[in-house]
């Protein structure tokens, strides 16, 4: 029996007709897209301060470097960093032998001194004596009065040369000059320490001082001359004090300038060296104040998505931020009063789209 002839298309034609059939078979996508529902807040002109943190360290006011007016080994240290001192405690000792012979020296010139000052004296004794019996002349007289005061001058100088090497055997003990707490220590034992090489660093009991290194843009906003000062460590831990000292010149190397935030009465329960926060806070002002979530980007510029409460269609504005601070920001332009701005949902949003708005949030 015959078989009926198969007709068979062409692979190109039947793609084609697939693709055709599937294209009728998709619904189309712009009727079933969702709208996005999203939160937004009403903008509003608010007051307020803006504030910048910046880390620092609290230090004494008054901080001394101690050092050895005489050079020599030192042989004893008997204070290490976190000591508690008294003024006028032995901190460290320097091999005294050099000067204890200097000290011996002095004495054996002064006691030759005073030998001299006794032979001269009873010498000008006799002269006058024998002066007034006419014995003499008084050219004998004037030459032993004159022995007699170079005599009385050589002891004036071996007592002071006594007196001076005396001192420089006491400067080989090293003093706190004042009660306070060792900060720094710069040497060992058995190392030669030179005259006037720090080998302490002292800080004073008394007043002490948040000290900061701040931008100088700080200072154009022109903050408040108090400052909050909290630990790091515990930020519940709070003071506010005013700042006693901004530094007249700029850190070449940070370009930074030094700030002294005067802790006088409050801040006692700060340690020396505690690394600290303080906040300065600026002048008040006027902005709209906006949350993190906000904010977007126009081509890298910041912005953000703005609602028609007549359309519900969404928009990108670009805008000016004023301040960037902790949960918000600031924005000084691009935005008017009585706007609304997505403040969630704004992930997907694309120009020109019709929004679903669920709630509004408080700025």
């Amino acid at each position: 029996m015959g078989q009926s002839p198969k007709f068979l298309l062409p692979a190109g034609l039947a793609l084609l007709a697939g693709i055709a059939l599937s294209a009728c078979s998709q619904p189309d996508d712009n009727k079933t897209v969702e709208q996005r529902t999203v939160e937004i807040t009403e903008t509003a002109l608010a007051d307020y301060a803006p504030t910048t943190a910046v880390t620092g360290e609290i230090k004494a006011r008054i901080q001394s470097e101690l050092s050895f007016r005489v050079s020599g080994r030192i042989t004893e240290r008997l204070v290490d960093v976190g000591s508690k001192v008294t003024k006028g405690e032995v901190l460290a000792r320097i091999d005294p032998r050099e000067q204890t012979a200097d000290v011996d020296v002095a004495q054996a010139s002064l006691q030759a001194a005073d030998a001299q000052l006794t032979q001269a004296q009873l010498d000008f004794n006799r002269q006058k004596n024998l002066f007034t019996s006419g014995v003499t002349s008084r050219a004998r007289l004037d030459q032993a009065q004159e022995a007699l005061l170079v005599a009385q001058a050589t002891v004036e100088s071996a007592r002071t040369q006594l007196d001076v090497a005396r001192d420089a055997q006491s400067y080989t003990e090293l003093k706190a000059d004042a009660d306070g707490v060792i900060t720094a220590r710069n040497a060992e034992v058995g190392q030669v320490a030179q005259a006037a090489q720090s080998i302490f660093t002292l800080a004073h009991d008394g007043p002490r001082d948040a000290v900061f290194n701040v931008f100088e843009s700080l200072f154009l906003q022109k903050p408040d001359d108090a400052v909050a000062v909290s630990l790091l460590s515990d930020p519940t831990l709070k003071v506010m004090a005013p700042v006693r000292e901004i530094s007249p010149t700029i850190d070449s190397a940070t370009g930074t300038i030094r700030v002294k935030v005067g802790l006088d009465t409050a801040g006692r329960e700060l340690p020396l060296g505690a690394p600290v926060v303080g906040t300065f806070t600026g002048q008040k002002r006027q902005a709209i104040l906006l949350p993190w979530n906000a904010i977007a980007s126009d081509g890298g510029a910041p912005a953000v998505w703005v609602v028609d409460p007549k359309t519900s269609v969404v928009s990108m504005k670009r805008i000016e931020v004023a301040e960037y601070e902790t949960g918000r920001f600031a924005v000084s332009s691009g935005l008017a009063p009585k706007e609304q701005v997505v403040v969630d949902g704004a992930k997907f949003l694309l120009p020109g789209k019709t929004v679903s708005v669920s709630k509004e949030v408080s700025p």
